[in-house]
């Protein structure tokens, strides 16, 4: 086990989309642990650590709502990012044409309240000799206690922005939820051990009074 963090994350929106809707956008139940990574490599990511998730405190009742959200079907061409990495004179935007633009309905969360325990493990391939735990732990600790960030941390997609707030002397607040529900099949994250192939892993959620305990899974691909 490495050094842990209690993170308490909330925002209005969110939308943890289910891979299998292919069309129209359809939120997960809750906070998913790949999601839940995201928000807090936002905060703090390096290449000699890698974040773990422990366990996910879903403090608010389920809501849902629907929405429109407009899309694009196309995206900047990385031969056109590359041109400007290596210096070319242009501006790096996208202009959509109509027949790019799209309206999706989408099946969102609403009015979300969660807390992620978390730690992080160093990467025996990409850490070296200067970095330990202590390090790694001291600057994410100071990153969290400030608010700082390297990309806004969302929930799910961009337009939803999450407020986070590091938990330290203060107890878990309790869940509105109580009993066992089972979430049935959720995302857990992207296997990208082969570059060339890349899976995703699922687990079977099961929410107890309102607490996803991650420490025991058995992941299927």
């Amino acid at each position: 086990m490495g050094y842990g963090f209690t993170i308490r994350v909330c925002g209005d929106y969110a939308l943890f989309t289910r891979p299998e809707m292919k069309v129209e956008r359809v939120s997960y139940d809750v906070l998913t642990p790949s999601a839940a990574r995201g928000i807090i490599e936002a905060v703090y990511w390096k290449p000699a650590i890698r974040w773990v998730i422990d366990k996910i405190h879903v403090l608010n009742e389920i809501e849902f709502t629907n929405i429109r959200r407009n899309e694009v079907s196309e995206k900047i061409s990385e031969s056109t990012a590359r041109r400007l990495m290596n210096g070319a004179s242009k501006e790096l935007f996208y202009l959509s044409s109509n027949d790019a633009r799209q309206q999706r309905a989408s099946m969102v969360l609403k009015n979300v309240d969660y807390v992620i325990e978390a730690h992080f493990e160093l990467n025996p391939e990409k850490a070296g000799p200067e970095d330990t735990v202590e390090k790694h732990y001291n600057i994410a600790l100071r990153r969290f206690r400030k608010g700082q960030y390297y990309s806004p941390p969302c929930l799910g997609t961009r337009e939803f922005g999450a407020n986070v707030e590091l938990i330290e002397a203060d107890p878990i607040p309790a869940s509105k939820l109580s009993g066992e529900k089972d979430l049935g099949w959720m995302l857990y994250d992207m296997d990208f051990s082969d570059p060339q192939d890349i899976k995703p892993k699922f687990f079977k959620a099961v929410m107890q009074d309102g607490v996803i305990d991650l420490t025991q899974l058995q992941l299927v691909r």
